[in-house]
């Protein structure tokens, strides 16, 4: 089934809700209903899928991929249209479970009326802390995304992972380069893998900074303490990452911050970006 998009393109959002169930207590739902989202992608969702369905409500079609652990990660892709095929994990056991990474096929239309297939992950990175397991598991998890971003490439026409992937990848992507290079987040370790991410080897594209230009930020999370918020003195560390034809059809991108501290509905402002197939 093809879908027939009532609009000339197709919008997708993602954000990292910090727990869905305070997303929603906060006012997420006034920012989501108005906003004409085609394919909403969440992270840190930290919620039973029950909950999770009450939430959005009905006229989505929802994959959600729970965290063993309660409370914790939880990763989803809500719809307007059902999805030709689904999949939970990144393809390593180790994280089965994780509730990081799940993704979503789609077919739609051309400018031709042609079918295009669209491959849509969404991605929940660990935010890691150096010189701990945790940080293990982040650089893990990186390493499986070098081998599978190359193979949904090969799987449809266009692919695009976006979600909270934890990594600052340039100066112009955090408010202070120089004092958080030896923390998570910004290491030159996990830098190198978006360079190869975005480099000759594997050729995907970072839709936001192409968009956006050499401007710092826009960032698109602030830390809790002190008037981070307030002064800007953010991280942009949450991503759409698509292969190149997919982001050469991008044709807008924007990042949907709060007025003030007090109305935002999560640490992360979320990540909007519409397409022209």
């Amino acid at each position: 089934m093809i879908s027939a998009l009532k609009k000339d393109h197709l919008r997708i959002a993602s954000v990292n809700v910090n727990g869905l169930r305070a997303a929603y207590k906060n006012g997420m739902a006034a920012w989501l209903e108005p906003r004409g989202v085609d394919i909403l992608c969440l992270q840190e969702v930290r919620a039973p899928d029950a909950i999770v369905r009450q939430l959005l409500g009905e006229g989505w079609h929802i994959l959600h991929a729970e965290a063993e652990a309660k409370g914790r990660a939880g990763v989803a892709i809500a719809s307007r249209d059902e999805p030709l095929a689904t999949r939970n994990g990144i393809g390593d056991d180790y994280f089965a479970t994780a509730g990081r990474w799940v993704e979503a096929d789609f077919r739609f239309a051309d400018a031709a009326g042609h079918p295009v297939q669209l491959t849509v992950a969404s991605a929940y990175v660990h935010s890691g802390e150096v010189g701990t397991p945790k940080q293990d598991d982040k650089f893990r998890f990186l390493d499986v995304m070098t081998t599978r971003l190359p193979e949904l490439a090969k799987h449809s026409d266009h692919a695009l992972v976006v979600g909270d992937l934890n990594v600052a990848h340039t100066p112009l992507d955090i408010r202070n380069s120089k004092a958080n290079l030896k923390k998570a987040g910004h290491l030159p370790e996990e830098r190198a893998y978006f360079d190869r991410f975005f480099g000759e080897e594997i050729g995907w594209q970072d839709v936001h900074r192409n968009l956006a230009g050499h401007v710092d930020g826009p960032y698109t999370w602030w830390s809790q303490r002190g008037k981070a918020f307030d002064n800007d003195t953010g991280w942009r560390i949450d991503y759409h990452l698509a292969t190149p034809a997919l982001a050469a059809a991008a044709i807008s991108a924007v990042v949907d911050r709060a007025p003030s501290w007090d109305t935002r509905f999560s640490d992360h402002a979320p990540l909007v970006v519409d397409y022209q197939l």
